[in-house]
């Protein structure tokens, strides 16, 4: 099979409809029609169910479809790394997060990171809790994803990779914990801790921070003050002894973005950064 086949015969597998596929790979029905018959009369037998109605994969066509569809994806895997490898962006890129939970909740970006360039491997790594720039500063991540805008000397701000609103942290004895929502102008008065770099207009001068997240939660437990934490937190650290009252709307949100050294943007990291625009965009 020609490429151009094999394009024909995958899109219209999983289109199931002349006309979408046509439309999908820019050519008119008349090719897709007479390039699915010429590989049925090549085969001698019938790949698809053709009636005025539908459009289905006979076993053979299915069974011919399972195996295309692998070896062409093995194909453009293949050809992918061999065009990264040419450009120089291979090995491993080193990512350090000040919100371990980003991972997730930015998969679109690494996912397409990793479809683009499956000659990186990306390690994730959890930064300090008190300097979640630790990693970068030190060399041993490439690239963080810390919460925007960055304003350390010394690093770059790129393109954010997830955005979401902010809760705050109280006890479950505090007097804000049955509210609905909450406001900047009810931190006023309170002792608010810091969580990470968390940047203005939460933060509050002065502030108080913890050892650890561990250390964050257990004294907001015991009602020595209250944290503004992106909203992820509500799930991600649920706990009987904690209350997490969201701020109301048209409150700031929490931006989680890429950053890297002054004069670090190797191929690796400009790769990611073009993959977090690309998911924006």
């Amino acid at each position: 099979m020609e490429r151009r086949e094999i394009e024909i015969f995958l899109t219209l597998a999983e289109e199931l409809h002349f006309g979408r596929t046509a439309e999908r790979l820019l050519v008119s029905q008349a090719r897709v029609s007479q390039t699915i018959k010429t590989l049925e009369r090549r085969f001698g037998v019938a790949l698809f169910d053709r009636t005025s109605r539908r459009v289905g994969l006979t076993p053979v066509g299915a069974a011919l479809y399972a195996d295309v569809r692998a070896g062409h994806d093995r194909i453009e895997r293949g050809v992918a790394a061999a065009v990264a490898a040419g450009r120089g962006i291979v090995g491993t890129l080193g990512v350090g997060l000040e919100a371990p939970a980003v991972a997730e909740l930015a998969a679109p970006v690494f996912a397409r990171f990793r479809a683009r360039n499956p000659g990186i491997e990306i390690v994730f790594r959890e930064t300090g809790f008190a300097d979640p720039l630790d990693l970068l500063r030190a060399g041993e991540v490439d690239v963080a994803v810390t919460n925007a805008p960055v304003d350390e000397d010394g690093i770059e701000e790129g393109p954010g990779v997830y955005t979401e609103p902010v809760v705050l942290a109280v006890s479950r004895g505090h007097r804000l914990a049955g509210r609905a929502e909450v406001t900047l102008d009810d931190l006023d008065g309170e002792t608010v801790f810091r969580a990470g770099r968390r940047a203005a207009p939460y933060r509050r001068t002065p502030d108080r921070t913890a050892a650890t997240l561990l250390d964050l939660l257990a004294r907001i437990a015991a009602g020595e003050g209250v944290c503004p934490l992106a909203a992820h937190a509500a799930d991600y650290f649920a706990r009987p002894t904690l209350a997490m009252v969201s701020f109301a709307a048209g409150s700031p949100p929490v931006r989680w973005a890429l950053c890297w050294r002054r004069g670090g943007r190797t191929a690796r990291v400009a790769a990611l950064a073009a993959a977090a625009d690309a998911v924006a965009g």
